[in-house]
């Protein structure tokens, strides 16, 4: 296993995804809601950069797990962490945050579970890694970093809050 990338490389992608934000919505209000986990801990740095803008800036976490189509990650992980979105998302217009986009399915569950807090304005999606791979027709709006991998390699986020340390580690799958 073998670091991919450090701390400084995420702080500096986290940077990226807040200027492309501020680009294409230079003074509207905003609602980011991050993915647990740790897409929740990106959509906090997120906010946190972009709260410098003196906008209107609202923060939410969404626990998809019971969303999912693959029951199997349950047994890995039973913990539910449950959702927190205190502010109204209809008509809003909605980021959602994850680290790691692949497939799609997981942002496909994190749609399903959005709506039922309403029914935003427009939802865009920003990820910290593009790692390509899809398996459904879901791109995102805002990247911080596009990793080439091969589809059977193991990418890890690892992230202060969550992990102790910041740092992305790629490694085949055996």
């Amino acid at each position: 296993m073998s670091t991919s990338l450090t701390a400084e490389d995420i702080a500096t992608a986290i940077e990226s995804l807040a200027a492309q934000i501020r680009e294409r919505h230079p003074a509207q209000p905003l609602t980011i809601i991050g993915i647990r986990s740790r897409g929740d801990e990106v959509a906090e740095r997120l906010c946190t950069l972009l709260a410098a803008d003196d906008r209107e800036l609202n923060f939410g976490t969404l626990d998809i797990s019971l969303y999912r189509d693959d029951f199997e990650h349950l047994r890995e992980n039973p913990k539910l962490q449950g959702s927190d979105i205190d502010c109204p998302i209809d008509d809003a217009t909605v980021i959602l945050v994850d680290d790691v986009l692949f497939t799609g399915r997981t942002i496909r569950a994190a749609l399903d579970a959005l709506s039922d807090y309403g029914r935003s304005g427009k939802v865009e999606l920003a990820v910290l890694i593009d790692r390509g791979h899809r398996e459904m027709p879901i791109q995102p709006d805002f990247v911080g970093i596009s990793l080439a991998t091969e589809r059977s390699d193991h990418v890890w986020v690892c992230l202060e809050s969550t992990d102790g340390e910041d740092k992305v580690l790629v490694s085949p799958r055996s």
